[in-house]
């Protein structure tokens, strides 16, 4: 399950990286909510029932991306904005596949945008004291990975109290 940046949020963090930059294709660039792993295609309809009731408890909200860091390898965009409603949006997801019998990772929620998997410190540089635009969150998606291309599988408004 993911938010994805619209392509302006993407487009702009891309121009401030250096031109030479390892990075990942910036169509990928996502937040993820949670990672369930290798699910059966049988199983994809579950997942997308037991998610349903997610948009709908959830109001849009806000955010951008900001700063950076890396975990080992990994250099990542931070996020600013209306943390706390993404993390009750990633919280919601995370009750719902739980409830429905879907395990996900259990690592802390700690939201980010994975910009590479390699080592470089003027990419690291360039996202120290980046700080985009900021753009409303109206909707997350289901999302299949297949040969390394995202595949949207379904996707599910917000819309409680909508802003």
């Amino acid at each position: 399950m993911a938010v994805f940046p619209p392509s302006a949020a993407r487009e702009d963090l891309r121009r401030t990286l250096p031109a030479e930059g390892r990075f990942t294709r910036p169509s990928k660039w996502h937040v993820t909510l949670a990672f369930l792993g290798e699910v059966d295609d049988g199983a994809m309809p579950l997942v997308a029932e037991a998610l349903a009731p997610a948009g709908p408890a959830t109001a849009a909200f806000a955010l951008r991306l900001a700063g950076g860091g890396r975990f080992g390898p990994v250099a990542w965009a931070g996020l600013a904005g209306d943390l706390t409603a993404l993390g009750a949006l990633r919280e919601s997801v995370r009750v719902a596949l739980d409830g429905a019998g879907f395990a996900i990772d259990p690592r802390p929620f700690r939201p980010h945008l994975t910009v590479s998997y390699h080592q470089d410190r003027r990419l690291l540089a360039a996202l120290e004291g980046y700080a985009g635009p900021s753009w409303p969150v109206r909707d997350f998606a289901l999302v299949e990975s297949v040969l390394g291309n995202y595949h949207v599988r379904h996707e599910w408004p917000l819309t409680a109290g909508s802003r």
